[in-house]
């Protein structure tokens, strides 16, 4: 499949956050393809503000960056041993959006985190909420990047081979996913 569109959503919103590092890998390993960055910069889901002006825009320009995609990776890093709260919110906003963005979508979860765990529960929880969304979450061994802030080097590559060539063996899955 030529052009493959392949989205990335970091459920952190810092610039130089070791999850966008993570992804960049990640979109790097995948191969050839227009990389969309989805923006989770949104207002906080209130179901008195869907009901009074419907789903904002920017939550219809992510649902559908998400529809339009081949494949979506998510790097979900790990906040109080829990899910960031910019990528549940996202995930929320995204559930109101009628024809279900996610539906069968072939999408990898990965993670970056300060902590001994590499994100783990986080990303537990992100599988957890994507099931309800209906993604087709690809099987593999998880990517759990722990220690992040020693993991990546000055120009944001992954130091530790084991974990480029797990990242890269998911990427692949994911790309063959949709090729």
């Amino acid at each position: 499949m030529a052009n493959l569109k392949l989205v990335t959503i970091s459920g952190s919103l810092r610039k130089g956050s070791y999850n966008r590092m993570l992804l960049a890998e990640a979109a790097e390993a995948f191969g050839p393809a227009e990389v969309i960055e989805g923006d989770l910069a949104l207002s906080l889901y209130d179901g008195d503000l869907e009901a009074a002006s419907g789903v904002p825009e920017a939550v219809q320009t992510l649902a559908q960056q998400i529809k339009d995609a081949d494949a979506v990776v998510i790097s979900a890093p790990e906040y109080n041993k829990g899910i960031t709260g910019v990528l549940k919110n996202a995930l929320d906003w995204i559930s109101r959006v009628e024809g279900a963005a996610f539906k069968d979508k072939p999408t990898v979860v990965v993670s970056a985190a300060a902590g001994r765990t590499g994100g783990e529960t986080a990303q537990f929880m992100t599988l957890s909420c994507l099931t309800q969304l209906q993604a087709r979450l690809l099987p593999g061994t998880a990517v759990l990047i722990a220690g992040a802030m020693n993991a990546f080097d000055e120009n944001g590559k992954l130091k530790d081979e084991t974990s480029r060539k797990l990242l890269t063996t998911r990427m692949q899955a994911l790309r063959a996913e949709v090729s």
